[in-house]
């Protein structure tokens, strides 16, 4: 039976309905805003995986081709494997409502997002967001939502909820705020240097829109009865001697400050409770024993570090809560690179490599929202021995393309333009060592590459993690949190901006959500980090090299009349071969006309330049050339101007001395400075050397009328008559 409702938020109509599609999946729903459609589904399986110690969720979230109206490029013309928008998407998706499930629940849970129809006004991921939040709350599987979510927009001044796709992408400001009916739970977004303040603001108007959406949500699947899934039983009396043992040796373990130390000695500690506990026959008794003492141990630290904190006002490794780990950045670590840093921030280093490139190199991306291009693009790659592991690498990670589509966008609002610097600019982010906050120093490092290659950035960007520990009446806010902050703790709050405000933030929680006030004092924690960071930053490199590396391509701009572009490209092509044979360079031409010409020799760049635009500018009279003697005949000889363009010197106008044979004054192949004297109604140039060189008179045909037309050479060889002059 067919059931929904419809809601006003910010201005837009968002409508929910249920049971018409998808009537087999535990939990479906359509949501819809304008001519945009998205279908979200939510299964789960009836019995818990045996051995998981995490909860098996898998979130999707894919666009259909055909709801814009297109058919997908390629040779297989069927959506492939996801994109990046896709896959940030999912992970938006993800990250809010894993918390609100119990930790100890092992079910296979699965969300499915599917975009049926795109109006390309309306944005499709957070009706992706809001339909999975209804489409779990409509399943019997116990969780604790539902989440509303809205997307912020600081448009002429003001902030708009739910704007369109072409508000958001000329606001100021682009925040997506997801909240419970009580508390927020997550923050995404990024802005151009907004202050705390603003931001603070758009996450209040964002909080009250995301909680309209969650209150209606609640309301309507208030009765929707859950099925009972009550924690798994433990054997209190192995608890008790498991804790026993572990009792003295706890503290000194995490206090173990170098990251692989403390990983073997856990490591030992473990095998020792495995072989008092455990037993040793192998079976299925042993593996569950050893599962529950693992797990045991990581909840006996996790406390502890709790306790630390709440109780003795200490850090795991002996910092205050708002002092940051020592720093440590380099610049030109790598001499053939056009852009080089190390950031190192405790126990977490980032190597940034930053290359140029031409308007080739513009990653070309096609969606549901038509063709476009890239130039700027940052990845970040996390390999497993950062952590210390061995693991198989099988591509890029959902988690390599978040971290990296956040520290790009806390970069991208502070490039030059395109017509400022027009360069293809790749970051490439590699993770060397890893102990908290890999995201943020690698948004760090970035900036410095970046200066390091010349880019004029228009300020030095830093990032940092905040983390969270709250007890039942008060919390502890901990400024650039390590890996046992970040596993144990209740919030990752990532800020990254420059010295007069915010570029992005990510919000994420391990609890059921936290309180406006807590958002507000982890924003002024993260700034007082930030502007520490970004003077240590100053000291290393303060502002961008005045020059690119010799190794990096010189790039040279112009445009040319649009009807000149074959002339310029020429039949087949090969016009611009010949341009790019002669010099070396990369030449890029676009319909409107704009010509990008690359070399890392600028000479080479500059000659290729001229080339160009002599074969996109007629001839004219007065114009200087520089040619080459192409064919002699006993009147004159013939000058290729520019590639297929020619002029005759007469002989009269070889030199500024009588000339008897043409020999005696230019031969094939000689390059000759001429200027244009004349050109006749059949466009036929005539030229004289004479008018270039020292002491030269006046040419003696410059100025003259045309000819009559039965005195014009033939067009055949392009010459006077024989029985001519």
């Amino acid at each position: 039976m067919t059931s929904g409702f419809e809601l006003e938020v910010g201005g837009k109509n968002l409508q929910f309905e249920t049971g018409k599609v998808a009537k087999l999946a535990d939990g479906a729903c359509t949501v819809t805003c304008g001519g945009s459609v998205v279908l979200a589904t939510f299964c789960h399986t009836e019995e818990p995986r045996p051995g998981m110690d995490y909860l098996p969720l898998m979130v999707e979230y894919r666009e259909k081709t055909y709801a814009a109206g297109k058919i997908p490029g390629g040779f297989f013309k069927r959506e492939g494997r996801p994109y990046e928008k896709e896959v940030v998407t999912a992970r938006l998706i993800d990250r809010p409502i894993r918390p609100l499930f119990d930790d100890y629940i092992r079910h296979d849970l699965q969300i499915i997002a599917t975009v049926l129809s795109a109006d390309q006004e309306n944005d499709t991921d957070l009706l992706a967001l809001n339909g999975a939040s209804l489409a779990t709350a409509l399943s019997a599987m116990p969780w604790h939502g539902p989440i509303g979510a809205v997307r912020v927009a600081q448009v002429d001044g003001r902030y708009v909820i739910h704007p369109t796709i072409a508000e958001t992408e000329a606001s100021l400001l682009d925040l997506v705020v997801v909240a419970t009916p009580d508390n927020i739970i997550m923050l995404a977004g990024s802005g151009a240097e907004v202050t705390e303040d603003e931001l603070l603001a758009a996450v209040d108007v964002g909080f009250a829109g995301a909680r309209k959406v969650a209150d209606a949500i609640r309301d309507f699947t208030a009765h929707v009865p859950k099925i009972s899934i009550p924690p798994p039983e433990r054997d209190e009396a192995l608890e008790r001697e498991v804790k026993d043992f572990f009792a003295g040796q706890l503290k000194p373990l995490i206090e173990t400050q170098e990251k692989g130390a403390r990983h073997l000695a856990r490591n030992a500690l473990l095998e020792q409770a495995y072989a008092k506990f455990a037993g040793a026959n192998g079976g299925e008794e042993e593996a569950a024993r050893r599962v529950f003492i693992g797990k045991l141990l990581q909840e006996l630290e996790g406390a502890e570090v709790r306790r630390m904190a709440l109780e003795d006002g200490v850090r795991q490794d002996g910092r205050a809560f708002d002092e940051l780990r020592s720093i440590d950045a380099e610049v030109s670590v790598l001499p053939r690179a056009h852009g080089s840093a190390i950031f190192t921030r405790g126990q977490t280093q980032a190597l940034a490599v930053t290359t140029l490139g031409t308007v080739s190199d513009e990653q070309r991306i096609e969606d549901l929202l038509g063709e476009r291009t890239k130039a700027f693009m940052l990845h970040y790659n996390f390999p497993p021995f950062s952590v210390g592991e061995v693991r198989p690498i099988r591509g890029t990670g959902r988690r390599e393309i978040g971290h990296g589509q956040l520290a790009e966008s806390a970069i991208h609002g502070l490039l030059p333009s395109e017509d400022e610097f027009p360069y293809t600019i790749r970051v490439v982010a590699d993770i060397l060592e890893s102990n908290g906050s890999s995201s943020m120093a690698s948004v760090c490092g970035a900036s410095l590459s970046l200066m390091d290659a010349g880019v004029p950035l228009k300020k030095a960007v830093a990032g940092i993690s905040v983390g969270l520990i709250a007890g039942d009446d008060r919390y502890v806010l901990l400024t650039d949190i390590q890996g046992l902050e970040d596993h144990y703790g209740d919030m990752d709050f990532k800020v990254a901006g420059t010295a007069d405000g915010v570029t992005a933030v990510q919000l994420d929680m391990k609890v059921r959500g936290l309180p406006l006030e807590v958002v507000r004092d982890g924003l002024a924690r993260a700034r007082d980090a930030r502007y520490a960071i970004l003077e240590q930053m100053n000291g290393v490199l303060a502002e961008r090299r005045p020059e690119l590396s010799p190794y990096a391509p010189r790039i040279l701009i112009t445009y040319i009349d649009i009807e000149k572009i074959g002339t310029v490209i020429g039949p087949g092509g090969k016009m611009v071969r010949r341009i790019i044979a002669d010099t070396g360079v990369k030449i890029d031409i676009e319909d409107d006309g704009k010509v990008t010409i690359a070399s890392p020799d600028e000479e080479a760049a500059r000659k290729a330049m001229e080339t160009v635009k002599s074969l996109a500018t007629d001839p004219e009279i007065g114009a200087v050339f520089k040619g080459k003697v192409t064919r002699l005949m006993k009147f004159g000889a013939f000058v290729e101007l520019l590639p297929g363009v020619e002029g005759m010197i007469h002989i009269s106008d070889l030199d500024n001395k009588r000339v008897n044979r043409v020999e005696d004054a230019v031969h094939v192949g000689d390059e000759v400075e001429v200027k244009v004297i004349q050109i006749d109604e059949m466009g036929r140039v005539n030229l004289s050397r004479k008018a270039c060189l020292p002491g030269g008179d006046r040419p003696s045909r410059e100025g003259r009328p045309p000819r009559r037309r039965d005195d014009r050479r033939p067009s055949g060889d392009r010459g006077h008559k024989k029985d001519g002059r």
